[in-house]
């Protein structure tokens, strides 16, 4: 079945695809409509919890993650081969996509948590069953490798997931605070870095920087640099025309990072968007001497001459503090102040 045939299945629609060998058959796949959306989470629930990239160092790592969603009031329930190695995976390409088939095929998962992210997820996005996705909405928690997931779900039936902590991630009261703002409330969230100023009179930590100001409204999408470069020319990034992009990145050096914004310059990705939020790139300056761009630089080439709202410094990515983004739904970006305001209920 080809892909007009296979999304039309779906029974959602889908704009035009370029046919391969066209000047636009690397261009993103269209976005599917309308969005999909899981049910608001109350406590009593049970979230399933997986390992779809990366091994796990150890057992304490299941053991946090079990305590965090207890600490909310979920029940419980484990993917069947999250204990399982295959080298640097949790397990073979089968037994990860076996445990995010079941999670989301069982009725009585009402959520799904990434225990952590790291790499292989993209392995996975060519044998998912996305009529299953379809049929069975839900919450799906997760960053860095899960971006893959994130923009695969999107790009192909338009479930909105969401971008934040994984399991072994550090919850502090800022991060819990949102994660029951969005999950258990569903509130329309203002997201904005948190006052660090303390003892001092201006803030030194977790400072924004506008590339350039303005306040604009579009769709919001992203994630991971380096994942979402490499789903260029692939069906699983979504259409990013009239979105609102936020980016992270980590232990990656400027180099890297400059490729990877040439990749998404080159595949039409930047000439689309509306507004432009960068994160954090943890680990990622020059080397001794400065014998490379730094991030500024970078980010005042490829950025500041789209002339689009656009600020850099947001506490999203590799970090205890961070921001827990629905990705897929409407969003107000105020490059000025350093807003990022949900204007759509992310749940039903």
């Amino acid at each position: 079945m080809d892909k007009r045939s296979f999304l039309k299945s779906l029974g959602l629609g889908m704009a035009a695809i370029p046919f391969a060998g066209s000047s636009d058959a690397i261009a993103m796949a269209a976005q599917v409509k309308p969005l999909l959306k899981g049910k608001v989470l109350k406590a009593g629930d049970t979230i399933g919890i997986i390992t779809p990239a990366s091994a796990l160092g150890d057992e304490d790592a299941i053991t946090l993650t079990k305590e965090v969603l207890t600490y909310f009031g979920f029940k419980v329930k484990e993917g069947k081969y999250i204990r399982e190695r295959y080298g640097n995976l949790a397990g073979t390409d089968a037994q990860r996509l076996e445990d995010l088939h079941a999670m989301f095929a069982d009725k009585s998962v009402a959520g799904i948590l990434c225990i952590r992210g790291g790499a292989g997820a993209s392995r996975l996005l060519s044998k998912i069953d996305y009529k299953l996705i379809a049929n069975n909405p839900k919450v799906l928690l997760g960053y860095s490798d899960i971006t893959a997931l994130i923009m695969a779900f999107q790009a192909k039936v338009g479930l909105v997931t969401f971008h934040g902590p994984v399991g072994t991630s550090n919850w502090s009261n800022f991060v819990a605070k949102t994660f029951n703002d969005q999950f258990i409330d569903n509130k329309l969230i203002t997201f904005s870095n948190p006052d660090k100023k303390g003892d001092n009179i201006v803030q030194y930590k977790d400072r924004i920087t506008t590339i350039n100001p303005g306040v604009v409204e579009g769709k919001l999408l992203g994630g991971n640099l380096t994942l979402i470069s490499g789903l260029c020319g692939s069906p699983y990034l979504p259409d990013f025309k009239d979105s609102i992009l936020f980016l992270e990145e980590i232990n990656e050096s400027p180099e890297k990072v400059d490729r990877m914004f040439c990749q998404l310059m080159n595949a039409g990705i930047l000439s689309q968007i509306k507004g432009f939020v960068f994160g954090k790139c943890t680990g990622c300056s020059p080397s001794a001497g400065y014998g490379s761009l730094n991030l500024d630089q970078i980010l005042r080439d490829f950025i500041k001459p789209l002339n689009i709202p656009a600020y850099t410094g947001a506490v999203i990515g590799h970090i205890d503090d961070q921001f827990l983004l629905p990705v897929g739904v409407k969003v107000r970006l105020d490059a000025t102040k350093g807003t990022i305001e949900i204007l759509e209920k992310a749940l039903i």
